[in-house]
């Protein structure tokens, strides 16, 4: 985690003049971090402080599960202490539900997971006393309402694991559609991935993750709210098909 004195170095820079892609090759920043800085420089408090969490077991499932969390998962408090997280599915994709049991069994080894059925969906579900460590972004409120920001160390396994952050979010809150047009008179068809979030902070981390693997990107608006990450040229296409893939 960065001291206060580094935190206000880099802002300082920012104040400059400076753009925020040169205070980060300058001083080795993730960009999220300096931007989540803006909104606020003290760090986020740790909930049970007393016992930090270790790294995750396995940090390319990890960067996986948090792009899950990130659009369709939630922590909740244990009466008899720790806490639950749950990431909902629906039923109709089961390769994804077992993909999501596995990522949690790989970060947390010792813990136990769930499917437990709701209606239309599942909640994968684990029980343990370090969630909301490995999950720093959990707050009480909906996330498009609060800042979500990522912590260094966070966005450090991500930006080693970009491909598999980027598959959960898709998987969770995103699609792989065919659009189709006409033209001339003749009906063309062509595949489109669609990454849709309220979050302003969750929809820039999906962006800037697409953005370093070389994946280009349009917003779409919803009327006059921009929820609508689009991928539709065939060159990135053709990536998010090899390193992410439809659900099924």
């Amino acid at each position: 985690m960065y001291d206060i004195p580094t935190r206000k170095r880099a802002l300082a820079l920012l104040d400059s003049g400076r753009s925020l892609n040169s205070v980060s090759k300058e001083t080795g920043i993730s960009r999220a971090a300096i931007r989540s800085w803006l909104t606020r420089i003290e760090p986020l408090p740790r909930l049970n402080q007393s016992a930090p969490c270790s790294r995750p077991a396995d940090e390319a499932a990890y960067s996986y599960l948090l792009g899950l969390y990130l659009g369709d998962g939630c922590i909740s408090e244990h009466p008899r202490g720790g806490h639950h997280l749950r990431v909902f599915c629906d039923n109709g994709w089961p390769g994804l539900i077992e993909q999501c049991r596995t990522a949690i069994l790989a970060v947390r080894p010792t813990d136990k997971v769930y499917v437990l059925q709701r209606q239309g969906c599942v909640a994968v579900t684990s029980y343990g006393r370090h969630w909301t460590c490995l999950f720093p972004q959990h707050a009480p409120g909906k996330k498009h309402d609060r800042l979500i920001a990522l912590e260094p160390w966070q966005q450090e396994i991500v930006d080693a694991h970009p491909w598999e952050f980027i598959r959960g979010l898709i998987h969770s809150d995103g699609c792989r559609i065919t659009n189709w047009t006409v033209r001339n008179g003749k009906r063309y068809e062509y595949p489109r991935y669609f990454f849709t979030n309220k979050s302003d902070d969750i929809r820039r981390l999906c962006t800037d993750t697409l953005a370093k693997v070389g994946v280009q990107w349009t917003v779409l608006a919803r009327g006059s709210d921009p929820f609508n990450v689009s991928i539709a040229r065939k060159e990135s296409v053709a990536l998010m098909d090899a390193h992410v893939g439809p659900k099924y």
